[in-house]
């Protein structure tokens, strides 16, 4: 049953989208008068809303009239959306073959905010498979998609992802330490792809490669993943060279050259 805090949170959220939308529909922007008698609410009510959008950098004030407009973060959100769109199109038949090939399950995963998101997943044909869902969360510095694309973005920015996300420890094998993960990141750009020993989840490893593009930026990482007792030597060294064949060819689609 929901609480009445509940209930608050979910009614400040609906007005927040409420202005969100009025803003979308008036590319002039609006003032806090017009938008309380569009929305009917009182004039205090949407300024603290707006402040909190304004904060999190979804509107802005134009300093002159002094009304409000749809903010930055919105573009880089919608960049993010049509980016993942377009990556998973042209990774889902390429995936289905590398799982045909491999016979274990694939992902496709993107950054965000300092954590991989799992955006396309095809499974394995075993009955005996890792658990994931598409939209899940994961760390960057114990799993083989996350390492293999911060292996390819600037050092400053692993090490902010590292300052606001920390380095947990989930298994025996997780890196726990920033200087054995810049060792683990040179090592993956000097192979081309990065291993999961059982560093996010016991009994599971994982092959990722960086997926490039037109500007040789990392923007997605391909893994194929699967229980130990499947992944053998000669499983594994097969998985490495077709998951950073398959991870090239959704990057050649995406323009990269190189």
């Amino acid at each position: 049953m929901k609480t009445p805090r509940d209930t608050s949170s979910v009614q400040s959220v609906d007005r927040a989208l409420h202005i969100l939308n009025l803003l979308k529909e008036n590319v002039d922007g609006l003032g806090i008068t017009e938008l309380s008698n569009r929305m009917e609410l009182a004039k205090s009510t949407v300024h603290r809303l707006l402040s909190s959008l304004k904060n999190q950098g979804f509107v802005r004030q134009d300093p002159l009239s002094e009304r409000y407009l749809l903010g930055l973060k919105l573009i880089e959100l919608g960049s993010i959306v049509s980016q993942s769109l377009e990556i998973r199109k042209i990774a889902n038949p390429i995936m289905s073959r590398l799982v045909q090939e491999t016979g274990e399950t694939s992902h496709l995963v993107v950054l965000e905010d300092g954590e991989v998101v799992y955006i396309e997943k095809i499974e394995s044909p075993y009955t005996i498979r890792m658990y994931s869902l598409i939209g899940k969360r994961a760390p960057v510095h114990c799993t083989g998609v996350g390492k293999a694309i911060i292996a390819h973005i600037p050092e400053s920015d692993v090490r902010k992802i590292v300052e606001q996300k920390g380095l947990k420890k989930f298994t025996e094998n997780t890196i726990t330490t920033i200087d054995d993960l810049f060792a683990n990141l040179q090592e993956i750009r000097e192979k081309g792809y990065s291993l999961d020993k059982e560093e996010h989840e016991p009994g599971i490893y994982c092959v990722a490669a960086p997926i490039l593009n037109h500007n040789g930026e990392s923007v997605a990482g391909l893994s194929v993943s699967g229980p130990t007792m499947r992944m053998d030597e000669e499983k594994v060294k097969f998985c490495m060279d077709r998951v950073v064949f398959y991870a090239r060819e959704i990057s050649k689609h995406l323009g990269f050259r190189g």
